[in-house]
């Protein structure tokens, strides 16, 4: 009988911790990239006389000695995904694991919001000391710094090409407000002018100002038929803006140019026009492939590393700790690479994992849990109550 109450205690003590895994499942019902962890329970059965067995041989030692809880096991299921406002609010669809380097140390999350910190690093949003990692030129998992990106150099202007149609029967034309840089960023507004010169010929003077009105250059654009004549496709205008490097800009009239007769109208325009002023960072985000990518006030944008994934064979071997993050203790291999890799999920920017917690298998669970207990607590009372029944029988024997 002292052996049924063990039994019992066994259960109470089992179905507690139970009950505690299922709390806490549930208490992470909104977690962002919480994974539920299954409660599950053993029986005990003890042979040789030791630890709780009360029985006199093994026939009997096979009643067994109670329960116990079983191995926690975490549901690695993927949760929902949910769309979000940040940039660098990451989540992965399919298997794999953000990397976060803290301190030397190296810890694995399903997702995440991260923020550039005033040290430069992508880190945890709240946690500075948690910084993404993306893979270097070896591929190894470093922690990436920002601070000497924040600005984008300047590019003076080499080249402006010009695109459609300069009618033949126009006498003039203009294409006004070309923005042009020089070496040190400094931004003119040029304005080029076609003259048509007299004679029949079709030939045009092309003068260049800038933003006063000041002459910057001349040339002669020439055409044979309705095609620019090859020696004229391309016209360099020299200039010397104060205090930058001298200035060579290209007007490049070899691609798409043509001279047709249209009226007096030409939809002659410039189509591209290289060069940038000084660019600060504006946004830090994620593109398809997973890499980090940098945008400037300027437009231009640079590309950096992927974000570094981690690949577990068997991730059970993981261990759980706080923030939604966990740790290896060097069980198994891991693999580490980008997004999309064969075998590996795919990183998502804009999006977070909600929990994968199953509110209705947990009620049903917690239910029969509780059935447990209530029955195990059942046995400790019988048992007890037997136990008085004999001691009741000793005193009506004296």
């Amino acid at each position: 009988m002292l052996g049924a109450i063990y039994n019992g205690l066994s259960g109470l003590n089992a179905f507690s911790r139970g009950l505690q895994t299922i709390s806490n499942n549930v208490a992470n019902l909104n977690t962002l990239g919480y994974k539920a962890t299954s409660a599950t329970f053993s029986d005990v059965f003890t042979y040789g006389g030791g630890g709780l067995t009360f029985f006199s041989n093994a026939n009997d030692a096979k009643v067994g000695n109670g329960v116990r809880f079983g191995e926690a096991r975490i549901d690695f299921k993927q949760g929902d995904l949910r769309q979000s406002s940040g940039d660098l609010d990451l989540a992965i669809q399919g298997s794999g694991f953000l990397v976060l380097i803290n301190n030397g140390k190296t810890f694995y999350s399903r997702t995440g919001q991260f923020v550039v910190d005033t040290d430069g690093y992508i880190s945890l949003q709240g946690d500075k000391d948690s910084r993404l990692a993306v893979l270097d030129s070896s591929g190894k998992a470093v922690a990436l710094n920002i601070d000497a990106k924040r600005t984008s150099a300047p590019k003076a202007t080499t080249t402006i090409k010009f695109a459609d149609n300069l009618s033949a029967s126009a006498t003039t034309a203009t294409i006004a407000d070309l923005a042009v840089y020089d070496s040190l960023g400094g931004k003119q507004a040029w304005q080029v002018k076609f003259d048509k010169a007299t004679g029949g010929l079709n030939e045009w003077t092309v003068t260049v100002t800038d933003q006063t009105g000041a002459t910057v250059g001349t040339s002669t654009l020439k055409f044979i038929g309705s095609t620019v004549d090859p020696s004229t496709q391309k016209l360099t205008i020299n200039a010397t803006p104060a205090g930058a490097d001298p200035l060579a800009v290209v007007l490049d009239f070899s691609s798409g140019v043509t001279s047709f007769s249209a009226g007096t109208t030409s939809t002659l325009r410039s189509a591209s026009v290289d060069g940038n002023g000084v660019g600060s960072l504006a946004t830090v985000t994620l593109n398809t492939e997973g890499k980090i990518v940098l945008t400037y006030s300027n437009t231009k944008t640079e590309t950096l590393g992927s974000v570094a994934l981690a690949d577990f064979r068997d991730p059970q071997q993981l261990r759980r700790v706080s923030g939604g993050m966990f740790v290896s203790d060097g069980n198994g291999p891991t693999r580490i690479v980008g997004s999309e890799t064969e075998g590996m999920g795919r990183l998502l920017s804009k999006q977070l994992e909600a929990s994968n917690t199953d509110l209705s298998q947990q009620f049903g669970d917690l239910i029969l849990i509780q059935r447990g207990f209530q029955a195990s607590s059942q046995v400790v009372s019988t048992a007890n109550d037997m136990i008085q029944e004999l001691f009741g029988i000793r005193g009506h024997g004296g």
